[in-house]
Parts: C-alpha cells; structure tokens; sequence
C-alpha cells in the first residue's frame, strides 16, 4: 500500500515527503493561498476556490481567510457553514462538517496524529482518523478537535478546550480535556422580548 493508501485506511503510515502525495498538498497549498489572497467582495471567487479545494462544499460553506488545510479532497460540508478567521483542518482522514456549523476563530482540526514511540516519530510514522462535525454544532475560538472525534447534532464547545473524545447530541462540553457540562435545555431559549432585529 501506498502512504496516502494506507493513511485512508486509518492504518500507520510513513510521513516522509517521497511516496507520498506531495502534489495533491502542493495543490492544496496553491489554492489556500490564493483564497486567502481574495478581497471580501470576491465571493464568487471564493466559492470557486472552495469547490476546487474540497471533495465536497455546499455553496452555503463560507470562510474567514486565512484558511488552511492539508489536502481539502477529504474535507465535505453538507449545508450552511460558517468557519471564522485562522481556522486550520488537517484533513489526513475525512472531516464531515453538517449544516448550520459555526466554528470561531482559531480553531484547529486535526486528523493527524504521529506515533507516540520518540524513535518511530523521529522516522516520521504516522497516524490518522476522521472527525465528524454534526449538524448545528458551535465550536467556540481556539479549540483543538483531534482525530476519531464526532461532535453530536446542536452541541456547544466552549473556547480553548481540547476534544479527544466524542461529544453527545445536544449539550455544552468544555475543558481539557473537553467533557459535557451539561445538556441544552429549553430554559437555554431567549424569550421573544429579549431578541430585538
């Protein structure tokens, strides 16, 4: 098996720049740059860019430049998304982000991982699993989502926790490591006088 076979497959691979597939990066590379290059008022060419960039974008996705990810063929939105300034996805397994998302500034999601043993890191073994981000999930500013996580559907993660574990439908979840706090209740609704357009 080839490093990017074997990376799919969410089996140990070695991370070393030949016999992997560096264009495919290359190519993710070009087109974060020149999408964080864009003004504002360019959003028809940002969703170009994306629908390029991405296995998957609903039309719907929008993003705050800088945006960064490692190869965008494995990322998949599937409705409105709204990913704000300096988010990173390292997408080495692929990253499903469901409709009615928010992600806050600074917020990272990472696929990849590398091989706990120091010598076996230093040879560039690596390792990868998918996250899944459900539909209606907020994930506050500079939060860390490792591999193998699921965000359940409407769930809240506060800022600067760290998610290692999968998250519940319906609750708010913060800390490092992340840990529900509690479930999302109707009290949580604001009451119509207090919502003022």
């Amino acid at each position: 098996m080839t490093p990017l076979e074997r990376m799919q497959a969410m089996q140990p691979y070695h991370n070393s720049y030949e016999g992997t597939p560096a264009h495919l990066q290359d190519k993710a590379k070009q087109l974060c740059w020149e999408y964080n290059q864009t003004s504002p008022r360019e959003e028809e060419r940002r969703r170009a860019i994306l629908q390029q960039l991405f296995g998957s974008c609903d039309p719907m996705t929008f993003i705050e430049p800088p945006f960064h990810c490692d190869y965008g063929f494995n990322i998949h939105t599937h409705g409105f998304a709204f990913l704000n300034y300096n988010c990173v996805i390292l997408d080495t397994s692929p990253v499903h982000i469901g409709a009615g998302v928010f992600i806050a500034p600074g917020v990272c999601l990472a696929c990849s991982g590398h091989a706990i043993d120091p010598v076996q890191r230093a040879e560039g073994i690596g390792s990868s699993a998918p996250i899944t981000i459900e539909d209606r999930v907020w994930i506050g500013a500079n939060v860390t989502v490792c591999g193998g996580v699921s965000i359940g559907e409407g769930s809240i993660i506060g800022a600067g926790s760290t998610v290692t574990k999968d998250i519940p439908a319906g609750v708010i979840a913060a800390g490092v490591p992340c840990k529900v706090l509690r479930p999302i209740t109707e009290a949580d609704k604001l009451k119509p006088e207090e919502i003022s357009f």
